[in-house]
């Protein structure tokens, strides 16, 4: 996992600090988007090796982000994460292409396998 650039996309900023700060700590490269706006602007330039992505934000949620990646074919494993958690959201959310969902507060542990997962997770190259 060392050396993987993740994404981090919440528009809470103590939680995009948390989480970042949480990911240096583990190895890994950080880099934080306020917004799925912002992320989608990135992806000109780069693309990160995966992306943990709040699925209640304003603007453009979580689930309209997933859905421009798909469209726009980027293959990019995602791991949903939310505050309100519920069947119909870990549903959507896995439907549309999420590699884990986590509830908030999301678990140290739990994240950092995910994101293990994630990276190591084949991609379907259609």
């Amino acid at each position: 996992m060392a050396h993987s650039l993740i994404a981090v996309v919440d528009d809470e900023a103590p939680v995009g600090k948390a989480l970042t700060r949480l990911l240096r700590v583990a190895g890994l490269d950080v880099e934080t988007f306020a917004s799925g706006a912002a992320l989608l602007d990135s992806l000109q330039t780069h693309t990160p090796d995966c992306v943990i992505l709040d699925l209640h934000m304003p603007q453009m949620d979580g689930f309209e982000v997933q859905g421009r990646l798909t469209q726009a074919g980027v293959r990019v494993p995602v791991i949903a994460i939310t505050g309100r958690d519920s069947p119909q959201a870990r549903d959507r959310a896995l439907a549309g292409g999420a590699t884990a969902y986590l509830a908030k507060p999301v678990d140290r542990q739990a994240l950092l396998d995910a994101i293990a997962v994630a990276i190591d997770y084949p991609q379907d190259p259609q």
